[in-house]
């Protein structure tokens, strides 16, 4: 298993040291050493092997430099988690700090890729009542221990279908705050039909995050995210988002896309919402079996790597012309990254993040939901099934085969649950996909962060 992983981007030659998460900007010499070095090489071996192409003292001053980084653990770094892992898990005592309420299991679009069936989830159409949600926040109060900041998402088919409940439940959650000494950041997540100038001052007085979606150009979006009778739905609801957006300072929001088989060129959506004035942007692969029309097949992957190359390029060129714009996917932290747990477990669904149905039924994520298996317990009964909780607990990269060889373990955190189940009935498998299509962003990520140390001479 390889300790570094190194490759070519945009003119740069770049070295990532996997386990300590430092970066490396390298000159020829050096990009071409470093694989008979961690093979164990000495200097004149090295250089006898790459004599018809650089100089020996070169290739010496290149080992010399790279072992004093291995000396400093900036390369070559060993894995320190892989061995505790076991003990870290069985000891953390977790509690639950989010939940995604569906407040609304009812639709008034019919997306076209709507994993949950135009709202419905495998079930029927409802809508939470006040007193569902209302237990659903005591419960995360009662199960949040003496964690302060917890997070509720108002999530759908579309939540603006059951507004007045989320405003009930809104303010039920600011007076439970004081009682408790919990702050809660609520979340939102529309479609935009039923969006209004007072949806929007609520929501600038009251969300943390509101994602809008929107697929991007107009024929893009209004073929994958008609309303149910066929019209498109993006000349209603693109003003309102633009003007949503401008009235939260182009922050604390972002549009949200889908790209499918149909817009393998989904850059263009990307810039098309940044010409529109958007500056936190996410356009995201469909996730869908193979026998699905719109799904990513195989092969457009080379083609799907290549638009997050042109995008890359095109946000380091708009960021030097002061048109710079966030693309979700290319967004990590180089500095420090998340927390052990986050780095080794992502997510934390099913331990730390559960979605409520809106009768009231726990499920490890929203993406679980009508998967009866994985029904974890209720509102009124709390979790009763806890061995779900566990199983979830166990999900890290070191128990995915398919993530120990893999570069970006510790940015993905070993990939989705429920594409995981989705794809292969085991939450401890990958979706190969996913996994091309995110080493792919990893590395463009890592490759915008170095062409701006770059720029400032770092």
């Amino acid at each position: 298993m390889s300790l570094i992983h190194r490759y070519q981007s945009n003119g740069y030659n770049i070295v990532l040291d996997i386990n300590s998460g430092c970066i490396h900007l390298v000159d020829e010499v050096t990009y071409e050493v470093l694989p008979y070095l961690e093979e164990g090489m000495e200097a004149d071996a090295i250089a006898e092997k790459l004599g018809d192409r650089f100089k020996k003292e070169d290739v010496e001053t290149s080992v010399t430099e790279c072992k004093k980084l291995k000396e400093q653990g900036m390369l070559f770094t060993k894995d320190i988690y892989e061995n505790i892992i076991d003990e870290f898990t069985k000891n953390r005592q977790t509690v639950v700090k989010a939940l995604c309420l569906h407040i609304a299991h009812d639709c008034n679009l019919a997306c076209r890729y709507c994993f949950a069936e135009e709202g419905e989830y495998h079930g029927r159409r409802a809508l939470m009542s006040f007193e569902v949600g209302k237990k659903a926040l005591d419960f995360l109060i009662a199960n949040s221990g003496s964690r302060k900041n917890l997070e509720v998402d108002f999530f759908g088919g579309e939540p603006l279908m059951n507004w007045q409940v989320v405003k009930d439940l809104v303010k039920y959650g600011r007076e439970q705050e004081k009682l408790h000494n919990k702050k809660f950041r609520f979340t939102l997540t529309t479609n935009g039909v039923l969006l209004n100038d007072e949806v929007m001052e609520f929501c600038n007085k009251e969300m943390g995050n509101v994602v809008l979606s929107v697929d991007g150009r107009k024929e893009v979006h209004d073929y994958m995210r008609p309303f149910r009778k066929g019209a498109g739905s993006y000349d209603l609801i693109m003003p309102k988002f633009e003007k949503f957006a401008e009235s939260r300072n182009q922050d604390k929001y972002y549009v949200r896309g889908t790209f499918t088989h149909h817009n393998l060129d989904f850059s263009q959506d990307v810039l098309h919402l940044a010409d529109l004035g958007f500056k936190q942007i996410s356009v995201e692969p469909v996730v869908a079996a193979d026998t699905e029309e719109y799904a990513i097949r195989e092969e457009d992957i080379p083609q799907i790597l290549e638009q997050y190359d042109i995008l890359a390029k095109e946000m380091i060129k708009r960021e030097k012309e002061g048109k710079g714009f966030n693309f979700f996917h290319f967004m990590i932290d180089l500095t420090g990254g998340p927390c052990v747990y986050k780095r080794l477990s992502g997510c934390g669904s099913g331990t730390e993040y559960l979605a409520v149905t809106p009768w009231g039924d726990f499920y490890p994520c929203h993406q679980f939901v009508g998967e009866k298996q994985y029904l974890m317990g209720n509102v009124d009964e709390g979790i009763t099934k806890p061995e779900i909780v566990k199983d979830f607990g166990r999900c890290n990269v070191y128990t995915k085969p398919d993530c120990k060889d893999c570069f970006a373990r510790f940015y993905c955190s070993g990939g989705c649950a429920a594409n995981s189940w989705n794809f292969h009935h085991s939450i401890t498998d990958a979706y190969d996909v996913g996994c091309e299509l995110m080493r792919k962003r990893v590395e463009c990520a890592i490759m915008i962060k170095a062409a701006a140390a770059d720029e400032e001479g770092e």
